[in-house]
């Protein structure tokens, strides 16, 4: 027991902080914070900026909320910014519910509520767009909140994010808000570099327990399991240290097929040990369909074997999707097969349903996939809603989606949206339209949608509380190639599981696929690396805006205050250390490899010739054997009967037909003794086939039956009885390769000659000398690589500015000031870029300066600035529909004439080189433009309503930009009026 002094000293620190701003906000909760809570609220109490890193879920918004509290007691401004449209939605609802909505503004470049509220949310970009600008809405601010910070990796928009950073006022205080990364210190030590004082909040732990678990054939198996075989917790309270992978799903990842044991045989009628089909084994998840969701149920079995029970103990209720008998597998069998094929996509919702699972966000790496489940999902039957929540959606769905038009529901395919929410299923991906995502977001988090299928757009930070997330893949198309998931990727998506305050515990669910590697997806669960990298980059907008606010110097010290320029530094340091231990290495090689008979460098340098002499030998006779059979191979003709060389292809066969308008010059179909039809060209051999006999063939229509296959096939076998089995004798006999050159080169034996003569040639130590010197060279190039590292990453950022700057001098957005070299403004071309932001800033203030688009009309302008805005998807086609303006046509061209001179000088300067224009879509905004509705406008493209709504709003944003700039500001701001209506104005006036 505590002393009465210490009773007294603790009970005088509680009333001190009652006092303060975090005592009176502390009572907006019934809960007590948690210690990182507390830690950054008092760092921003004591006057400091904070980076809070935490969990997803944690509750690090309650810093934010504290940030804003603290404003408002104090008599300052805060403003509250997002990465995307959605998040600052969602935050300007939560806020305005605090504290009203006449004292809480919102932000979002198409959006303006209150926008001289103590309180604004907004998106990030249109923060810097007001720094940039000196916005007098700044005067006052006290406080920025950077939500979902991390975004700063993203390579397209992530720079926006240093741009705030560096540019605030220094007395703003910055509350930044990340998920937990692996190297948070060095991120908050370069916001301390910048911003000066800031507190560095790192939580890694989950506030609400994690289970980690595997579907195996028709199984729900634990991931991790004690040294009893009794499930555990991954993540959060109670999480254990000891643990291991769940041996059957070690079993698994060996390939084998056998029966679990403890189980019957697929097929059989044996019961496991409590007397009913298909008790599970390793589940233990044991909460119900009837618990709700603020009192869900624990854990609960004996060691080693658990198994899921309902509400009252006995078997889950169901609510429909598989008429299997209570406890069996979806599929009606109790008996599950490791290596077994997967579930299909109802039947693992089912089972999750069994289980007690949902509601659960199923991540699906594409939004194709995401469609087809709810398809498949809708074809099983499958229902997941009682009659009473059927009711309640129907409703929420007559009320919200009453603005659409009956003539868009086709495209929308909002019949078929409704019967799956009814039932309880839905997609949410970017494809969809805005207004179809809130109300699933909606529906969702009152627990009416129990199962969604969603793109990993959905762990940015929407609050869709889910209890279980479950991955069918650990792979993923990146932008470039399908790669694995990252344990920074894994923790994301599944940190949506279990969210404060609505669930007990959270479940993460991996689909076991073919080749599954347990251990891998154990790997993945354990480790929460998750590193920032900056994507920070010099544009030509920023760097107008840099120089019309500083000169020459102070821009590039700008730059380099970056948080890529301040990782760059960092890793220099380590490069430096490494290229002092590799020059020890070369004064120590340089020693041993020293011959007191000669020069060994020397000795060295005569293999290497030598060597290199006898690789470009052998390359020139490569050559001619590939040019050989190239000769040959176009000789052949129909019924010549060849012995194919070794290789994959090896083998006789009979050319049934030769093309020869191909890019490799010929490709043969030949006809094997087996029947099979190969297809062979020149880089498909090693060396030319041997023409041995010639076969009559069919006709080649006839050639097209199996049967006339088999026949001729069978004609070739009798041909070639008596041959040689190995059909490289036959080639060598009588298409021999073209012979060696280098016994008889004569560089070559003079290369030998000398290196006979040379005085290290009989050195008894030679072989070691030769090894010393090979690892002498090795490290000397190493060094020079260091060496050029280290100058390339020193002072990279204002290297490539000054490349930029140069550009811009070129193409007149910048002027030298007279008598100043050393500094230079932006020209009235260069304030109109200023004022331009957009992937193609440069393009787009090339195009208006030379007048490409002026003759337009109202729609011609919207699909120009579509072309200059949009990106193709991959799945798109390459081949786009265009407006038939020839006005358009004409603007097209010369914008495209434009942006291939821009190139150019880009790649003089050595900048980044602008993309092309895309004109995939252009047609369907000019026929928006044109007063069409969505159905028509869309037409048969393969655009998303989704996709349509977010490029129309891409296309306002521009032509809203576009509106101040002289020649086509009155037909931008008719632009604007002609696309924002209908669908598209609900969207953003929402």
């Amino acid at each position: 027991m505590s002393s009465p002094a210490e009773q007294y000293a603790a009970w005088a620190a509680q009333e001190r902080l009652a006092r303060t701003p975090l005592g009176s906000f502390r009572e907006r909760y019934p809960f007590a914070l948690d210690p990182f809570q507390i830690g950054g609220c008092e760092a921003l109490q004591d006057g400091e900026s904070v980076l809070v890193a935490a969990p997803t879920g944690a509750g690090k918004t309650v810093v934010g909320e504290f940030a804003v509290h603290l404003a408002l007691a104090t008599g300052r401004k805060i403003f509250y910014t997002a990465p995307i449209k959605a998040l600052s939605n969602q935050k300007h609802e939560e806020l305005a519910a605090w504290l009203g909505h006449e004292r809480v503004g919102l932000l979002t470049g198409d959006t303006s509520v209150h926008p001289e509220a103590d309180v604004v949310v907004m998106t990030t970009e249109v923060l810097r767009n007001m720094l940039y600008a000196g916005s007098p809405l700044l005067d006052g601010l006290g406080f920025v909140v950077m939500d979902e910070v991390h975004y700063l990796a993203d390579r397209l928009r992530g720079p926006v994010w240093e741009e705030v950073i560096i540019h605030l006022d220094q007395a703003v205080q910055l509350v930044a808000l990340s998920a937990t990364v692996s190297n948070a210190e060095e991120f908050g030590a370069w916001i301390d570099e910048v911003r000066g004082r800031t507190r560095v909040i790192v939580s890694e732990t989950r506030p609400v327990p994690l289970w980690q678990h595997v579907i195996i054939g028709e199984e729900l198996l634990d991931l991790f399991v004690d040294e009893s075989g009794a499930p555990v917790v991954s993540h959060g309270p109670g999480a254990a240290r000891e643990r291991t992978v769940n041996p059957d799903l070690e079993t698994a990842s060996r390939g084998l097929s056998a029966p679990i044991p403890g189980h019957a045989s697929r097929g059989g009628h044996d019961r496991p040990e409590d007397g009913r089909p298909g008790a599970r084994r390793g589940g233990g998840r044991g909460r119900g369909r009837g618990a709700g969701r603020g009192g869900r149920h624990g854990r609960e079995g004996t060691q080693g074997r658990h198994r899921l029970r309902g509400a009252d103990g006995g078997a889950p209720a169901h609510r429909g999707g598989s008429d299997a008998p209570r406890g069996e597998g979806p599929r009606g069998s109790g008996t599950p097969r490791l290596g077994a094929r997967p579930l299909r996509r109802p039947d693992v919702v089912s089972l999750l349903d069994r289980d007690g699972l949902l509601p659960g966000i199923f991540f699906i790496f594409s939004r194709a996939g995401c469609d087809a489940a709810v398809r498949q999902c809708a074809q099983a039957h499958l229902t997941l809603t009682t009659p009473q929540e059927q009711q309640r959606i129907r409703a929420l769905l007559a009320e919200r989606l009453a603005v659409i038009g009956h003539e868009d529901e086709q495209v929308l395919d909002l019949p078929a949206f409704r019967r799956a929410a009814v039932h309880g299923i839905a997609a949410h991906h970017a494809g969809m339209l805005p207004l179809l995502k809130v109300v699933v977001e909606e529906l969702f988090s009152l627990g009416l949608i129990k199962a969604v299928f969603a793109t990993e757009t959905l762990a940015l930070g929407i609050n869709m509380p889910a209890r279980s997330v479950v991955l069918e893949k650990l792979v993923k198309f990146n932008g470039t190639e399908h790669a694995d998931l990252t344990p920074g990727e894994y923790t994301q998506l599944t940190g949506r599981a279990g969210r404060r305050g609505i669930d007990t515990e959270g479940h993460a669910v991996v689909v076991a696929g073919p080749r599954f590697d347990a251990d891998a997806v154990a790997s993945l669960a354990s480790r929460r690396t998750y590193p920032l990298r900056s994507a920070f980059r010099p544009t030509p907008n920023m760097a107008v805006n840099l120089l019309d606010r500083f000169d020459l110097g102070r821009a590039r010290e700008t730059l380099e205050m970056s948080f890529a320029q301040f990782q760059a530094d960092r890793s220099v340091v380590g490069l430096a250390r490494k290229a002092r231990e590799t020059e020890e290495a070369v004064r120590a090689y340089r020693g041993s490899m020293e011959c007191e008979r000669g020069d060994i460098l020397g000795y060295l340098r005569l293999t290497e010739e030598i060597a290199d002499r006898e690789k470009r030998l052998a390359q020139k006779r490569s050559a001619k054997d590939r040019d050989r059979t190239l000769t040959t191979m176009r000789s052949l003709r129909r019924g010549d009967v060849i012995a194919i060389p070794g290789g994959r292809r090896g083998g006789y066969g009979v050319v049934i037909d030769a093309d020869r308008q191909v890019l490799e010059g010929v490709r043969l179909s030949v006809l094997t003794p087996e029947a099979r039809i190969r297809v062979l060209s020149p880089g498909d051999v090693p060396s030319a086939p041997a023409v041995i006999d010639t076969l009559r063939l069919p006709r080649p229509e006839r050639l097209g039956s199996a049967k006339i296959r088999r026949d001729t096939a069978s004609a070739l076998r009798q041909l070639l009885s008596g041959r040689d089995p190995d059909p490289r004798r036959e080639v060598r006999s009588r298409a021999p390769r073209e012979p060696s050159t280098a016994a008889t080169d004569v560089r070559l034996a003079e290369l030998r000659e000398l290196l006979r003569e040379h005085p290290c040639h009989d050195c008894p130590d030679l072989a070691a000398h030769l090894r010393w010197a090979g690892r002498w060279r090795t490290a000397s190039a190493q060094l020079d690589r260091d060496a050029r590292r280290i100058e390339g990453r020193t002072s990279s950022l204002a290297r490539r500015f000054d490349q930029l700057v140069a550009l811009l001098l070129e193409l007149g957005y910048l002027a030298r000031e007279d008598g100043e070299d050393a500094s230079c403004r932006p020209t009235e071309r260069g304030l109109r870029l200023r004022r331009l932001f957009s992937d193609r800033d440069l393009l787009i203030a090339e195009c208006l300066d030379q007048g490409a688009w002026a003759e337009l009309d109202a729609p011609g302008l919207a699909a120009i600035v579509s072309a200059a805005v949009h990106d193709a998807r991959r799945e798109e086609i390459a081949a786009p529909e265009l407006p038939s303006s020839p006005r358009f046509a004409r603007a097209l061209a010369r914008t495209e004439r434009i942006g291939d001179q821009l190139r150019s000088a880009q790649g003089r300067h050595g900048v980044d080189l602008t993309s092309p224009p895309d004109a995939g879509a252009c047609a369907i905004v000019h026929r928006w433009a044109s007063g069409l509705h969505m159905a028509a406008a869309i037409g048969e493209s393969s655009m998303t309503a989704g996709d349509f709504v977010r490029h129309c709003r891409q296309v306002i944003d521009m032509l809203e930009q576009l509106a101040a700039v002289d020649g086509v500001s009155a037909t931008a701001r008719e632009a604007v009026r002609a696309i924002r209506r209908g669908l598209v104005a609900q969207e953003i006036d929402r």
